[in-house]
């Protein structure tokens, strides 16, 4: 447990995620979707944690994903278990970029990083619309650093 500790020390949510038996495919690894179900299992804890997740069925503002992009590091085999780190690296005017580590219990390895954009969207009129003040402060605070506004150009 020490290596999960090293390498998600700047992660301020880390979810952990049993491996299934049926994650793995024909090549006898785990299929490379499941690091994505991963990353949007820890995403989802995250926007909990801040209390941004959007009501179901969604309305008003809340973030929504806009792109998805995963880095594979490691072949991951059943059984496992990984923790994910999740972290927002950058909220620009109407973004978020997250970020999450996926380390390998068995290896003690990085597994696969996976960078997400999330816009603010208003639900009702399907528009994006500027990150609030209090989501940047709530985020602040779980993070523990400031994420100040972008300077109007």
């Amino acid at each position: 447990m020490h290596d999960r500790h090293r390498l998600l020390a700047d992660f301020p949510v880390i979810t952990t995620i049993p491996l299934l038996w049926g994650d793995q495919d024909a090549f006898g690894h785990v299929n490379n979707l499941a690091y994505l179900r991963w990353a949007e299992s820890a995403r989802v804890d995250y926007l909990l944690r801040i209390g941004q997740f959007p009501d179901l069925p969604p309305s008003g503002i809340a973030p929504i994903l806009a792109s998805v992009k995963c880095d594979y590091r490691r072949v991951l085999n059943f059984p496992d278990t990984v923790h994910v780190g999740t972290r927002i690296a950058r909220i620009g005017n109407s973004s978020l970029r997250m970020e999450h580590r996926i380390v390998s219990q068995n290896l003690g390895e990085i597994a696969a990083e996976v960078d997400s954009i999330l816009v603010m969207l208003d639900y009702s009129r399907n528009k994006p619309v500027t990150v609030p003040a209090e989501v940047r402060s709530v985020i602040g605070g779980l993070e523990g650093r400031s994420f100040e506004a972008p300077c109007p150009a």
